[in-house]
């Protein structure tokens, strides 16, 4: 997965930190149409993500907290995060945060 492309700041970036259970139990399938889902949603900039071990981190990337925020609530997204809860995940950590600055190569 690349590094999202992002307009100049202000925006919002949604921090997801999670450990998963053992098993995948229909995760992949899930995760799969959760990226395709958000990246239909209005505000949208990206997403970017990775595993090292049991810990994941992924942060999408949004024109603003409304945004994130009615991303949290679309009906999908909401079987999905219920599922996480159950069935996915040992443990979770979800951060929102507005990025101010936005600099690097490339």
């Amino acid at each position: 997965m690349p590094i999202a492309e992002t307009p100049q700041p202000p925006y919002t970036a949604v921090i997801f930190t999670s450990t998963r259970s053992a098993g995948d139990n229909g995760y992949s399938r899930m995760l799969r149409r959760m990226e395709s889902l958000a990246a239909e949603q209005p505000g949208y900039l990206g997403i970017e993500s990775v595993k090292d071990g049991l810990v994941g981190i992924t942060v999408s990337y949004w024109r603003d907290e409304s945004d994130a925020a009615a991303w949290k609530q679309v009906a999908e997204h909401l079987v999905a995060q219920d599922r996480g809860r159950q069935v996915w995940y040992d443990e979770y950590r979800v951060r929102v945060a507005n990025v101010t600055r936005d600099y690097g190569k490339g």
